[in-house]
């Protein structure tokens, strides 16, 4: 126990602050987060489109089916 309190005290004042200050400060993340995020509704968009056009496509087959 104690060692988890002298833990959160070296974070709140010292060396420890200055670390949790610094990864605050870093955005070297930001822009890998950013475009996946973009990733990820352009494979949404994507599925949702596939999905419209594959019941779409269903319903010709089945009437060409019948028509001949």
């Amino acid at each position: 126990m104690t060692a988890c309190v002298s833990f959160l005290h070296g974070l709140v004042v010292g060396k420890g602050s200055r670390i949790v200050r610094r990864l605050t400060e870093d955005r070297r993340g930001v822009t890998a987060i950013e475009y996946g995020l973009i990733a990820a509704l352009v494979a949404i968009a994507a599925i949702a489109a596939m999905t419209t056009l594959g019941t779409s496509l269903s319903s010709v087959f089945s009437l060409v089916a019948t028509d001949l």
